[in-house]
């Protein structure tokens, strides 16, 4: 199994035509994802590395068949109306690319997926893999090396960082260890699905066994994933590397949404919640596969 997106999801291109749409929709289609349409205004008619291409979702809905997925790559001002139009259609699970996308757009387009149970990740993001099945926006860069960084596996990936996500996935790789699904749910401070969302997700797929989650300063995500622990509603290992130590209060690390305003978000305050509810903190990057390694080993023991 994995979360989100499988070998049989059906997904669109919104921006197909453009410089990043036409890059990514060949990596997405090298690596095995079912890009089944795409979508510029005015260009319908046309295609994209055999792609067809329709003028809005609803004519690629009508003409190619039900679309599970949206993968947006269009300018940050025309993301809301993109996103907005996909989840008119129909269409359950977005991924919106682009950063620097208005905040009050994203609140717009959180109050629709709401009305019509749809989800988003992103803005801001890279996307998301589930090894050996798909790959939904740019990660990986090109199909060969997403194949040769991830491998199919057992270990969910969550990640603030767009360059962390591929990296640390890589070494888990590296050390033999699979992932079942890598998600980068973002670097804004607003964002469709985050961590203890993701964590959810992960909780309910019988294929997870463990979780690595990337947390920076700022926002409460990290904080809101030790409550799930708390509260049992989420029960796997899970080891977790805190980004932005040494950043000051009020400065920014990193990514929008890495700010710290007083002790809300701190570094200080992420570790010690987690560390209160048993996740296995690492210090540095180079200590997750060998956590990760032990855990395997011990059966997935959440005892530190």
């Amino acid at each position: 199994m994995s979360i989100l997106v499988d070998e049989k999801s059906r997904v669109v291109v919104q921006g197909i035509t453009g410089r990043e749409g036409m890059v990514r929709t060949r990596l997405m289609k090298d690596y095995g994802t079912r890009v089944v349409a795409g979508v510029t205004p005015g260009k319908g008619g046309g295609e994209v590395h055999g792609v067809p291409v329709f003028d809005s979702v609803a004519e690629a809905w009508e003409k190619a068949g039900e679309i599970d997925i949206s993968v947006i790559f269009v300018p940050a001002s025309l993301v809301k109306n993109a996103a907005l139009e996909a989840i008119d259609a129909g269409v359950k699970l977005l991924v919106l690319v682009p950063d620097r996308v208005p905040i009050f757009d994203v609140l717009e387009i959180i109050r629709l997926a709401r009305d019509k149970d749809a989800h988003f990740v992103g803005p801001n993001t890279l996307g998301l893999v589930s090894p050996g099945k798909a790959v939904l926006g740019m990660i990986g860069g090109r199909a060969e090396r997403a194949k040769e960084w991830f491998r199919p596996g057992n270990t969910g990936v969550s990640s603030r960082s767009g360059g962390m996500t591929s990296a640390i996935s890589y070494y888990l790789t590296e050390e033999g260890l699979g992932q079942s699904t890598i998600v980068h749910v973002g670097g804004d401070a607003i964002l469709g699905l985050t961590h203890p969302e993701v964590m959810e997700l992960f909780e309910q797929d019988e294929e997870t066994r463990m979780v690595v989650m990337f947390g920076e300063i700022g926002t409460t995500q990290e904080e809101r994933v030790a409550d799930l622990i708390e509260t049992g509603k989420f029960t796997k290992p899970l080891i977790a590397f805190i980004g932005g130590k040494a950043a000051k209060a009020g400065t920014r690390f990193s990514h929008a949404g890495a700010i710290v305003e007083g002790s809300r978000g701190s570094y200080e305050s992420k570790v010690k919640r987690l560390r209160e509810v048993g996740v296995h903190v690492a210090d540095s990057i180079s200590d997750i596969p060998k956590i990760a390694k032990k855990l395997q080993n011990s059966n997935y023991s959440k005892v530190t």
